[in-house]
């Protein structure tokens, strides 16, 4: 576990819908004015970072997308501290835009955006933008060949790649951005999602899971970076409700599953079997996923943060005694749950770290 304090993010709702397939109601809006009051109440209530989403078609129920880069740059304009992740996808990004675009947000920013490398697991997104489709464990060989890529623009004088994917000749990118890089993060649960985050990535991000799943993965992760001389955080998903009491939080999330909408969640069961199930081991995001799973599309509420502040409190430090660095969050009303967790359960969480810190300390 680590001694730092365990950060905070939310998944920005610039695509509409929700974060849940579900005709519950959801108090939340894909519109940048919601957007961006979302992430002023999110930076004063404590969050670290926020995480813009990629889509470029619509489906199950997000049939509004905004652009992840543009929308990030948005966000960071109207906030002081907040640090914004914006999504890249391999295929319809070159790194050498994505380098450029980047490196320019972070100084019209001061240093305070980030990306979120996906590998993709939307097939019928990649056939509507005419890219081409690869299998599961080459979209992640392009995705470190883009992150390398990445890192040798923004640090290399003059950039030579000879790779599979991409290539590039004594290319100069000026400026740099500030220093340090930008963090980068990626997502998945499989073997070649793993072994990738243990060799490239800054961050890595898993799908909701219990402190048992998510340890797993950690110690694995963690164990093959280290001989890869790397270091790497761990982020994993969560669905946050909460209530007074235990009971009114599961009602919620009994409201949530019985108003799922059947045809879209067989519709996105579908497409994920593009993910973890498509791994030549066939483990990975949403490999093992329920249909109350995949009601909540990163399976956030197997990551049980549901219950009283003080429930909740609890199990993010059970999170975090597992590895995980940071809790990416969802919601069913953005707005004012953001403000709401914020009041109740990031003070009980940081009243929890001192007394272990202390603890530890006095043994």
């Amino acid at each position: 576990m680590t001694a730092d304090p365990v950060r905070f993010a939310y998944w920005v709702p610039n695509v509409s819908g929700g974060l849940v397939i579900s005709t519950v109601e959801q108090r939340t809006s894909w519109t940048p004015e919601y957007n961006r009051k979302l992430a002023q109440i999110a930076e004063a209530a404590g969050f670290d970072y926020a995480l813009s989403q990629i889509r470029f078609t619509a489906g199950y129920g997000a049939d509004n997308q905004h652009e992840s880069v543009s929308f990030s740059q948005d966000l960071l304009a109207h906030t002081q501290r907040l640090k914004v992740i914006a999504a890249l996808l391999p295929g319809p990004w070159n790194p050498a835009l994505a380098a450029k675009q980047i490196a320019t947000i972070n100084h019209l920013s001061g240093g305070r955006i980030a990306v979120n490398v996906v590998s993709g697991w939307f097939r019928g997104e990649f056939a509507a933008i005419g890219e081409h489709w690869l299998d599961h464990d080459e979209r992640y060989r392009r995705s470190e060949e883009f992150i390398r890529a990445l890192r040798g623009i923004w640090a290399e004088e003059s950039f030579t790649f000879r790779g599979d994917f991409y290539r590039f000749n004594d290319y100069s990118l000026k400026p740099k951005p500030l220093d340090p890089q930008p963090e980068i993060f990626q997502g998945g649960s499989s073997r070649a999602a793993r072994d990738m985050a243990a060799r490239v990535s800054d961050w890595y991000f898993t799908n909701g899971n219990t402190p048992e799943g998510l340890r797993a993965q950690v110690d694995d992760i963690r164990e093959k970076a280290a001989a890869n001389g790397h270091k790497v955080k761990v982020g994993i998903n969560a669905f946050a409700i909460i209530r007074e009491t235990e009971a009114e939080a599961r009602a919620v999330l009994q409201e949530i599953i019985a108003k799922a909408n059947p045809e879209a969640v067989a519709g996105f069961a579908g497409q994920v079997k593009n993910a973890g199930k498509a791994s030549p081991e066939g483990e990975g995001n949403w490999a093992k996923s329920s249909f109350e799973d995949l009601v909540q599309y990163n399976d956030g509420f197997r990551s049980n943060l549901i219950g009283t502040p003080r429930q909740v409190a609890e199990r993010i430090v059970g999170l975090k005694q597992a590895g995980a660095d940071l809790v990416l969050l969802g919601f069913l009303h953005f707005q004012e749950e953001v403000e709401y967790f914020g009041k109740h359960v990031i003070p009980i969480v940081r009243e929890i770290e001192t007394k272990q810190k202390q603890n530890i300390a006095a043994e």
